[in-house]
């Protein structure tokens, strides 16, 4: 068990280390269009409720906001109990679901790096919100017929796709819609999705997994985005403009 740890230990210190060195003090350059904030006005703080509620009541905030939370939520319940899911329903060993995830991060570095920005030149954010909300309907539908880890495999990519999709058109709109003073306070924000889902995740899917069993997680959700991408098709989000 040192071993994990002192190699997640080190790398974290040459992420740090990296990051004090290269990232600027301001990524989001000042333009004519961000709202600045007027002197003595309140500033966003991860801390101030009020300041947050503000940002959520902005135009075009909310709702992007509340696609990224339920169409990635189910993904995220399954991945809270991909632990148990790996070993009782797939039957790997630690070594075998190691490589599983292994697999699963290389499709993530490949998608996010080399696919995701081309596509972001040639359709728009709203297109790719659409697919990406798509993508994961029909996995979930495919997950809920899966029967052993082959066919989860082939589902990865598709799988990735739609996350890797998902978390950069809306944080790239969520960003924009906001002012630059505010751009820190909304990426905390979006990173909140994370560990809302591990701390619903083992109770509700846990809860789930024992009542139905791994299907039902392909049943959640094909059913959550199905909503939503009715929702996005009937009301589709505002669009920034530049």
């Amino acid at each position: 068990m040192q071993c994990p740890a002192t190699v997640a230990l080190v790398a974290n210190l040459v992420g740090a280390v990296l990051s004090f060195t290269f990232i600027p003090v301001s990524t989001k350059g000042a333009s004519a269009h961000d709202r600045a904030v007027p002197a003595g006005g309140p500033q966003a703080n991860v801390f101030d409720l009020k300041a947050i509620t503000r940002l959520l009541l902005q135009s075009g905030v909310l709702p992007v906001f509340l696609i990224k939370v339920a169409s990635s939520l189910p993904f995220g319940l399954f991945m809270v109990m991909f632990p148990i899911v790996s070993m009782d329903f797939f039957q790997l060993d630690a070594a075998q679901a190691g490589y599983l995830m292994s697999f699963f991060g290389l499709l993530q570095m490949v998608i996010q790096g080399l696919v995701i920005g081309r596509l972001s030149r040639r359709f728009s954010e709203r297109a790719l919100l659409r697919a990406s909300v798509l993508g994961f309907v029909l996995v979930g539908l495919a997950m809920a017929l899966m029967s052993d880890v082959l066919h989860f495999c082939l589902l990865m990519p598709g799988l990735v796709f739609s996350l890797c999709a998902l978390n950069v058109v809306t944080d790239s709109m969520l960003t924009k819609a906001v002012s630059a003073a505010d751009t820190g306070t909304m990426l905390g924000l979006c990173a909140t999705v994370q560990p809302l889902t591990q701390t619903l995740g083992p109770t509700l899917g846990g809860l789930l997994y024992r009542s139905f069993g791994v299907p039902v997680f392909g049943h959640v959700q094909f059913a959550i985005n199905l909503l939503v991408l009715l929702v996005l098709w009937r009301q589709p989000v505002p669009r920034k403009k530049d």
